[in-house]
């Protein structure tokens, strides 16, 4: 699997730096394999094209975060705690690494359908994450019973990615994470019993 090669991951990282920097359209592949170290032919060796490199970069930084999330959810037993870690760790993860989320906030709004489709493909389980939570504020009786669960869903993914899109639209002015428990607190009122 590529993934497991030597220089897969200097690549990956180059790419979120290049594209971020440069905008997804600006970014040679020549840029990315003079960031990451390599001849351009490597990059061949790992990706079929410059569309490849993009998709990969949300696979493996979704992937990581998805598989971080998850394991601190389950540490906790409420689901009010599950999802303010939730909104603690999206805002975190994007608020220490700038490149990024100018990546995952700009860069892949402006790709093509069939990108977008790729995209959402590995936005999925982190959706299904979210979809568990609110499953088990309901159960526990700390959310309405009646929830529409694709809108909630939508509602708390939404809230969240339009929060750090203006971020990063401001130019990372101000500290994002601090402003989790206010956005905890927003959402849950609107589906608390």
């Amino acid at each position: 699997m590529k993934k497991y090669k030597p220089k897969y991951k200097q690549i990956i990282d180059a790419a979120v730096v290049v594209i971020a920097q440069n905008g997804y359209h600006n970014s040679q592949i020549s840029k990315i394999a003079k960031q990451a170290g390599v001849a351009d032919g490597t990059i061949y060796l790992y990706f079929k094209n410059k569309e490849d490199i993009l998709v990969s970069v949300f696979e493996e930084k979704m992937g990581q975060f998805i598989q971080e999330i998850s394991q601190s959810i389950t540490e906790k037993k409420d689901a009010n705690e599950k999802l303010l870690t939730l909104i603690h760790m999206h805002f975190k993860q994007l608020s220490d690494d700038h490149n990024l989320a100018i990546l995952t906030q700009l860069e892949l709004r402006q790709s093509n359908p069939e990108l977008r489709t790729k995209i959402n493909a590995v936005l999925k389980p982190y959706l299904t994450v979210i979809d568990s939570i609110i499953r088990d504020g309901i159960k526990q009786g700390l959310y309405k019973n009646n929830l529409n669960l694709p809108l909630v869903r939508q509602m708390i993914f939404g809230t969240l990615d339009e929060t750090v899109t203006n971020w990063v639209m401001q130019g990372h002015k101000y500290d994002i994470v601090k402003q989790t428990s206010e956005v905890h607190a927003l959402l849950t009122k609107g589906f608390s019993v």
